[in-house]
């Protein structure tokens, strides 16, 4: 069993960046991909970033590429999402999971609660 908490959201402006936070409980932490999803309101939940249980091996989704950076601290229990350039549309509520590497949400077994972005104009 995995517990997930996100924090670091918040409201910046277009241009601006935030660093997003996951906090991990349990031992079995490093056993697991980590990925970073977001939902915008009206929309269906998109992939972000995800990370192999090593942190050996990343990927993005094209829109956050080169913008985005996903990392992973296996001695903190952490995963982080860095966010720079950020843009209007990437105000959502992000989400933290853990479970297989993949781009695809129900890879995933456990959930965090989520933690708003909002990018103003």
């Amino acid at each position: 069993q995995v517990q997930l908490v996100e924090s670091g959201g918040g409201l910046v402006q277009a241009g601006g960046s935030l660093r997003l936070s996951c906090a991990a409980s349990g031992r079995t932490f490093s056993t697991y991909a980590m990925g970073w999803f977001r939902q915008a309101p009206g929309k269906g939940r998109k992939f972000v970033a995800a990370i192999s249980w090593s942190g050996g091996s990343t990927s993005h989704a094209d829109s956050v590429k080169g913008r985005f950076t996903i990392s992973r601290d296996n001695a903190k229990n952490t995963v982080y999402l860095q966010m720079n350039s950020l843009k209007p549309e990437d105000t959502a509520v992000y989400y933290c999971a853990a479970g297989t590497y993949s781009p695809r949400d129900y890879d995933y077994d456990y959930w965090g609660q989520g933690t708003q972005v909002t990018v103003s104009s």
